[in-house]
């Protein structure tokens, strides 16, 4: 990256993204790593949002939800009427990677990108939102269904910025949710995601649904003809078992190295139906965990203007202490953390955020240092492992990794360490499935995860 623009106006940021060189970012998590796997070629320059007012925060009324084009999977998980009025959202979001990602990863970020596997997309698509749009020329709205246009494509035009995606929320007549078919529990590109809302009568009958499915088809696509099938009648075993063929007769899933497009296809009718059922029975709400851990909440700091490139020195505090060195727009946080700060806790394990060695707190969450742009941590605070210790010694959680022998060869464990002790700062006495959501972005190849738990139960009760 040759440099890093920060303005804090939104008319300056437009005015920045008529240069095609120009590439928005926020949370980073999709385009650092696109950046880093497409090699050496033509530089570009990163324009940060996050000194833009105008993109944050979410608003819920009674005719709509806004969400702006900063907000992140962790804050639609943590907001308290998300879960009422957009439930398949939320669900959607705690799917996403793991407490890390979600805590820089924004929900506009996920659109953007466009892929089919992207797990938003369904249950905003299903929840019929819109996408607004802005550049130097003015403003726009696309429905979010015309807004992607293919395979990772989208009609958003040069110089335009997605400022937020409005929906209208859940009434009291209307369910829904989301599922997703996986290889694993947790940070798993999805194989098939499905995103369903339904609007009944008291009767029961069905008066308008919505059907989404990804992973399946060149983008994320929504079900007419299906969705047609259930309308005017309750939700009988017979139609939605009637349903779930069609929808899976309605797209043709390729073989890919997650699962075949045979597999794929057997599977949707019982996502279908199992989906269905679900909301007919009004169990929905009941697959949403309670309290989920975000690891942290975000600590606004008054952004810093102006531009970084090669010769401009950043400063960050890291673990009480002030760091000052250049060329930081081209280096992950990760690397500047340990080439800069000579903090060599946090390893790189994979470089593309699935590991959670590199974990860190910034600005008081959880995060991938790995997939943050070290120029953005400009004025930041940071916390690694080796900040986690109190002046007496190691915190009561690197003391019960010791005696619950919790840490074999230890490249994961600093990791670990970071995720675990935001988990008790957010939730000090964490049940076991809170523990296991809050680790879920951390991965160790030697000791298996059950002395992992425990050592966070034993810290746990040890301060109660």
């Amino acid at each position: 990256m040759d440099r890093l623009l920060r303005p804090t106006s939104l008319e300056n940021a437009l005015a920045l993204l008529t240069d095609p060189a120009v590439r928005p970012i926020a949370g980073g998590t999709d385009l650092l790593v696109d950046l880093d796997r497409g090699g050496p070629g033509p530089d570009v320059e990163l324009l940060d949002l996050a000194g833009i007012d105008e993109l944050r925060g979410i608003t819920v009324t009674v005719d709509q939800v806004t969400l702006g084009a900063l907000t992140t999977h962790n804050e639609v998980v943590a907001h308290p009427e998300l879960q009422q009025v957009a439930l398949p959202l939320a669900q959607a979001c705690l799917e996403i990677g793991s407490p890390q990602l979600r805590n820089r990863a924004t929900v506009a970020g996920n659109v953007a990108t466009a892929s089919p596997a992207n797990d938003t997309i369904s249950a905003l698509l299903a929840l019929d939102a819109s996408v607004v749009l802005r550049s130097t020329a003015g403003e726009r709205s696309v429905a979010l269904d015309d807004f992607f246009t293919g395979f990772r494509s989208t009609d958003l035009q040069p110089g335009e910025l997605i400022m937020a995606i409005t929906f209208p929320p859940m009434g009291p007549n209307t369910t829904g949710m989301w599922v997703k078919l996986g290889n694993r529990a947790a940070q798993a590109i999805s194989v098939v995601h499905l995103a369903a809302t339904v609007t009944r009568n008291d009767h029961g009958e069905v008066l308008d649904a919505k059907l989404a499915i990804g992973s399946v088809a060149a983008r994320v696509v929504r079900l007419p003809g299906a969705e047609a099938l259930l309308v005017g009648s309750p939700l009988t075993d017979e139609r939605i078992a009637a349903t779930g063929q069609a929808v899976a007769a309605a797209v043709s899933p390729i073989d890919d190295v997650r699962a075949t497009g045979e597999y794929r296809t057997e599977t949707i009718p019982t996502l279908v139906r199992r989906t269905l059922a679900t909301l007919r029975d009004g169990d929905a709400s009941t697959r949403w965990p309670s309290d989920p851990p975000c690891l942290g909440r975000r600590q606004r700091r008054k952004p810093i203007i102006g531009e970084v490139d090669e010769l401009v020195e950043i400063s960050v505090i890291v673990n009480g202490e002030t760091h000052r060195s250049t060329r930081a727009q081209a280096r992950s946080l990760l690397a500047w953390l340990r080439d800069e700060a000579g903090m060599t806790g946090a390893k790189e394990g994979c470089a593309e955020g699935e590991c959670g060695a590199c974990t860190v707190a910034l600005d008081g969450q959880a995060v991938m240092s790995c997939l943050v742009n070290a120029a953005q941590a400009d004025g930041a605070t940071v916390v690694t492992a080796e900040g986690v210790a109190t002046a007496d010694g190691p915190s009561r959680l690197q003391q019960a990794f010791v005696d619950e022998f919790a840490v074999q060869c230890g490249f994961c464990i600093p990791g670990f360490i970071v995720a675990g002790s935001a988990l008790l700062a957010e939730i000090p006495q964490p049940t076991d499935e809170q523990i296991r959501l809050a680790l879920s972005g951390n991965l160790c190849r030697c000791t298996g995860y059950y002395p992992i738990e425990q050592a966070v139960r034993v810290a746990a009760a040890s301060d109660s």
